[in-house]
């Protein structure tokens, strides 16, 4: 689960790091999260293919460590809101140039793919 992951203290920087994003979802999650909070419905309709239940364990996850916030509202219907913790921004801030490496990657593979 989520705590025996963050609290194990005996793994490198880059290896607690993944932990908390590993899975399909999670990195799309904080993008989405990224421009404002939003409720589970929002989030369920920008990512095809996502089940209810996926989508439910995710964020839980992303609460135990402490990258989402949750807030329940007591209304009728009940309304929750899930918006990034400074954890969380922090974390999607450093993912950018990651993911500009993904992509510079993906175009290596690309041009080597084309020149064989």
């Amino acid at each position: 689960m989520a705590s025996r992951r963050t609290q194990d203290t005996n793994v490198c920087g880059v290896t607690a790091a993944i932990s908390v994003i590993d899975g399909k979802w999670k990195t799309w999650l904080l993008w989405l999260l990224e421009s404002g909070p939003r409720r589970p419905g929002e989030l369920r309709r920008e990512l095809p293919g996502i089940s209810e239940k996926v989508l439910s364990q995710a964020l839980r996850e992303m609460v135990e460590d402490g990258l989402v916030h949750r807030e329940a509202h007591d209304v009728l219907p009940p309304k929750t809101v899930y918006s990034l913790t400074d954890s969380g921004r922090e974390l999607s801030g450093l993912l950018g140039p990651l993911s500009d490496w993904g992509h510079r990657r993906l175009d290596r593979l690309a041009e080597a793919r084309t020149a064989s």
